[in-house]
């Protein structure tokens, strides 16, 4: 290589790198873009690369308005960030060390274009743009209809169904319709038979209010349909969300094509009901409708005929009729055929109470008519007596007295029913039932019994002996109580309820006894050594055997001391302990010893009926 190439090489070198050098001295970097909520605080980073530089490097914030850049923020390198005044973001903005510019209480107004420039002296200047985007979620959509008279079908120009209005969005929202779920293609040109018009305001807080209102030529396919609008709009993220507003239906008329006429009632219609019947049409508004009943005219309301407690005469057949003057050609009627259930008083003979004597024979007839299928049943209370009309009692007893009640009923129509009772009277000679004993706990308390007979006329009652008495009437009986005190002679013979009437006379004997005592001490009997056996009501799980074997040896022990007694009474046997010793000490049995001990012998001679002598101890 010559020198003359080789001075050629040295230039190029050192041109390239002197502009490597040049390139490489200043490089800006910040965020494309940074996002942020209305209110609260952006921050805004820059960084930057330099050659060594002498430490005269300032840094500083620019916005863009208008094409036109002013700054906000400045921080030499070293040194302490100061804001400029008289800029929008005066008072909200600072500095920081590390070159970021922070903006406190975000508004819709900040968002613009940032610079961040670095300023090197001989070095040179470099700078890059950010942008700040700032996002506020505007409110629920209010949907609104029209204040004017609803709408026609069949019009040929558009008409207006309703208006959304969203307040107080950033950025600026967009509006979507929806009819029945569905969203509206968006059509401006008022050409179409569908199209918005939309307008947006913005607001001195640099927020957005939008609204769109929407216009169409509805058909009559249309009068059940429900419109709904949208607010889309952007959030940090790359987010889209939605507000839906409430939901509201269009006011159509359109012309009717038929007539349905139709019974309210949903059961059978019966005598004394109310009845309602509808006449209605397809159309809206409905017409005036017209009604009449076997071709004579009658009055409805409306649609509307009512009628009150209807009777038999009111069924027939009903028509309803109707004009429209938007469709002439439409047969606008219907017809009813109402049915008006019914079932005949019914008939019973003989109508009069009956008197019968006891043991006599009775027979009622019951008959009724019907507009259908009916059943006539005999009943004494709840009980069903006869099914065909005729109720017939033979051999006629007190019990048998009382109300008959014969019901007609129409088992297809609910409720439609019938009835009359009529009164069975028995009389004859009184008859006391089976009596009740009294019982006392002691000779001298109390006693109070209960007389119950049939028997009419009502019987008269006699108490012998006599005490206080009430009467009463229960049923078919007629019931005496008598309270009295009990004597020796009540405890033998029993006390006497006598009836009697024109037609006889009854009496019966009710016994009065003492209460039996509980004796809940364990009777111990001794079986050849074995254990203990305990009485029958002390007795829990035990056997059948055992209860028997119990109750014969009882037996044997009441013979035994019965032939002790008839022993003691023939040879008169003295009572001294040395006797009872040998008694009790007798051999009876190998396997069983009884023990005789009393205190009281009172007690003994009234249980054996005998009055103690004088040689009992």
């Amino acid at each position: 290589m010559d020198g003359t190439m080789f001075g050629r090489v040295s230039l190029m070198c050192t041109l390239l790198w002197a502009l490597l050098v040049c390139c490489a001295a200043l490089n800006v970097k910040v965020a494309p873009k940074v996002e942020v909520l209305k209110g609260e605080t952006a921050k805004l980073p820059c960084t930057f690369t330099e050659a060594p530089l002498s430490g005269n490097t300032l840094i500083e914030w620019y916005i863009e308005e208008q094409g036109t850049r002013k700054r906000v923020a400045f921080r030499p390198q070293g040194g302490s960030g100061k804001s400029d005044e008289g800029t929008p973001l005066t008072g909200r903005v600072t500095i920081g060390e590390d070159f970021t510019l922070t903006i406190s209480s975000s508004q819709p107004s900040d968002e613009l274009v940032f610079y961040c420039q670095v300023n090197a002296g001989p070095d040179g200047v470099a700078d890059a743009a950010t942008m700040l985007k700032v996002f506020f979620a505007p409110e629920k959509p209010v949907l609104t209809r029209p204040s004017s008279q609803a709408i026609t079908v069949g019009e040929t120009t558009s008409s207006e169904i309703g208006t959304c209005v969203t307040m107080n969005g950033h950025p600026q929202p967009r509006i979507i319709w929806f009819k029945d779920g569905q969203p509206l293609p968006e059509y401006k040109d008022r050409k179409e038979k569908t199209y918005m018009i939309p307008s947006v305001v913005k607001e001195a807080s640099g927020l957005y209010t939008m609204q769109s209102t929407l216009y169409m030529q509805p058909t009559k396919a249309d009068k059940d349909s429900v419109f709904q609008c949208t607010v889309e709009y952007s959030m940090p993220g790359d987010q889209i969300k939605q507000k839906k507003s409430d939901t509201i239906t269009i006011n159509l008329n359109y012309p009717s094509e038929k007539a349905t006429f139709s019974l309210v009632n949903t059961d059978a219609v019966k005598e004394g009901d109310t009845v309602t019947m509808k006449c209605e049409t397809d159309g809206n508004p409905q017409p005036e409708f017209d009604f009449t009943k076997n071709g004579e005219v009658i009055t409805g309301q409306g649609g509307l005929l009512t009628l009150k407690s209807v009777k038999r005469t009111d069924g027939g057949v009903y028509r309803c009729s109707a004009l429209d003057y938007d469709n002439l050609d439409a047969d606008l009627s219907g017809t009813i055929n109402l049915n008006v259930h019914y079932i005949d008083p019914v008939n019973v003979t003989p109508v009069e109470p009956q008197v019968v004597m006891l043991g006599d024979k009775v027979e009622w007839q019951c008959k009724t008519k019907a507009s259908a299928s009916h059943t006539v049943q005999w009943k004494k209370g709840s009980d069903v007596l006869s099914q065909d009309g005729t109720l017939s009692i033979q051999d006629v007893s007190y019990d048998k007295a009382g109300e008959y009640m014969c019901v007609g009923a129409v088992p297809s129509v609910p409720g439609l029913t019938a009835e009359y009772s009529v009164n069975l009277t028995v009389k004859g000679k009184p008859m006391i039932e089976t009596p009740a004993a009294g019982e006392v706990a002691k000779e001298g308390d109390m006693v109070s019994l209960k007389c119950s007979a049939y028997g009419y006329p009502a019987p008269q009652f006699t108490w012998k002996p006599s005490g206080k008495e009430s009467v009463s009437v229960e049923g078919n009986k007629v019931v005496s109580t008598v309270t009295l005190q009990t004597t020796a002679e009540i405890m033998k013979a029993g006390v006497t309820c006598e009836v009697t009437n024109k037609h006889g006379t009854d009496s019966k004997t009710f016994p009065v006894s003492l209460k039996r005592a509980i004796d809940n001490s364990a009777d111990r009997v001794l079986l050849s050594g074995n254990p203990v056996l305990t009485s029958a009501d002390k007795q829990q799980g035990g056997s059948s055997g055992v209860v028997i074997a119990v109750v014969v040896c009882v037996l044997l022990l009441l013979l035994l001391v019965a032939l002790i007694y008839f022993l003691n009474k023939k040879s008169k046997l003295p009572c001294s302990k040395k006797d009872k010793k040998e008694v009790a000490s007798g051999e009876v049995n190998n396997d069983i010893v009884v023990e005789m001990k009393t205190d009281k012998a009172n007690e003994e001679a009234g249980l054996l009926n005998k009055r103690p002598s004088a040689e009992q101890c």
